[in-house]
């Protein structure tokens, strides 16, 4: 089994697929999703509301129907709170009713310095509102609104959420996801096709030895991967690992169970392909909704509410979410017991689907 895994091993460090999808596909996509402005596109700023925030007042009529202000609803104080901390949502926003005459209102906006480069550009835009209403509502111009405090005081300071902290676990999902489907689907298509296999079976070998020999091969090969995407991410995008090594262990552990559950998704589709050409669609059909659903590359927060639920189902949503939670906001592997719960459910199932159509001849 060893000898085994230690062949399969060298053979995939010389293979240049291999070392192009589990190494360079990821940081290229880290470079492109992560490092690539905006284009000159208009930014929308993202809101939560106080709840005691006045909404009786043309200051938030005017918020409500801009284009470039969006009010986010949140289920309790803790998503509230997490996607604050994030850079999520720009800030909190408070319009607040005054006893006297003029100025009718006051308002403000609570935020962290996770959102650094909105808030600064968010509380003009809203002056330039209160001052169009000003001028439409009054004579002498007297303002209708004013901040009620100096909302540069009213920040507070925290590690701050990067492009980074989002794209790079969704990036080492996929590569994950990719070996563990396309490798090891190619990987026992090609030693079935080759007689291979049939060779191993004249030998005392065990068939369990056999796939415990690849796969091991399989599972060193990627945590390699792992650990070198994660340390580049590290010390040179400056991915955030909230307690360092402990983290790093955390996210291994997490990368080791996702990719024995796709790696189960490479067994189904090595055992329905006849031949070379039909293992891609195969692939794609289990890989690319992943890709696109997954959380990988934008959150799941931004599909449409219909489409939500499908991507949340998926096991590599699951697999994002726990690596996010552990590597920025400090969980450990027991607060992400309900996406392991997830994804190990979901490797039961695909192997017990993989025992049944997986075929030695």
């Amino acid at each position: 089994m060893l000898a085994i895994s230690k062949a399969s091993l060298k053979a995939q460090f010389r293979s240049p697929s291999a070392v192009i999808f589990s190494f360079a596909f990821p940081f290229i996509f880290i470079l492109v999703f992560g490092f690539v402005g905006n284009n000159g596109s208009v930014p929308v700023y993202k809101i939560a509301l106080a709840k005691d925030c006045d909404t009786a007042n043309a200051l938030y009529d005017s918020i409500k129907t801009s284009n470039r202000f969006k009010i986010m609803r949140f289920e309790n104080d803790k998503e509230l709170r997490s996607n604050l901390v994030k850079g999520k949502i720009t800030g909190i926003f408070n319009i607040k009713k005054n006893s006297a005459e003029l100025p009718a209102y006051t308002y403000s906006i609570s935020t962290t310095s996770a959102s650094n480069d909105k808030w600064p550009q968010f509380m003009p835009l809203v002056n330039s509102i209160v001052n169009t209403i000003s001028d439409k509502k009054y004579n002498d111009r007297p303002n209708f609104a004013v901040p009620d405090f100096d909302y540069k005081r009213d920040v507070e300071v925290i590690r701050e959420y990067k492009t980074i902290d989002f794209i790079l676990p969704g990036q080492l999902g996929f590569s994950l996801l990719s070996s563990g489907v396309f490798g090891v689907a190619f990987m026992f298509f090609n030693l079935r096709n080759t007689l291979v296999l049939k060779r191993f079976f004249a030998t005392p070998i065990s068939r369990t030895y056999i796939v415990l020999g690849e796969g091991l091969a399989r599972i060193i090969f990627q945590m390699i991967t792992a650990v070198v995407i994660i340390i580049a991410g590290k010390y040179l995008f400056g991915f955030t690992l909230i307690n360092g090594f402990e983290t790093l262990l955390e996210m291994l552990v997490l990368s080791f169970l996702g990719l024995v559950v796709f790696m189960g998704l490479g067994f189904i589709v090595s055992g329905l392909a006849t031949s070379d050409s039909s293992i891609p669609p195969f692939a794609n059909l289990l890989t690319l909704p992943q890709f696109l659903l997954g959380g990988t590359f934008f959150s799941v927060e931004a599909f449409p509410k219909w489409l939500q639920p499908i991507s949340k189902a998926l096991p590599l949503t699951h697999l994002n979410t726990a690596m996010r939670a552990v590597a920025f906001e400090g969980q450990n592997l027991w607060e992400v017991k309900n996406e392991i719960g997830i994804l190990l459910l979901w490797g039961a199932i695909i192997y017990l689907v993989a025992v049944k159509v997986f075929r030695w001849e």
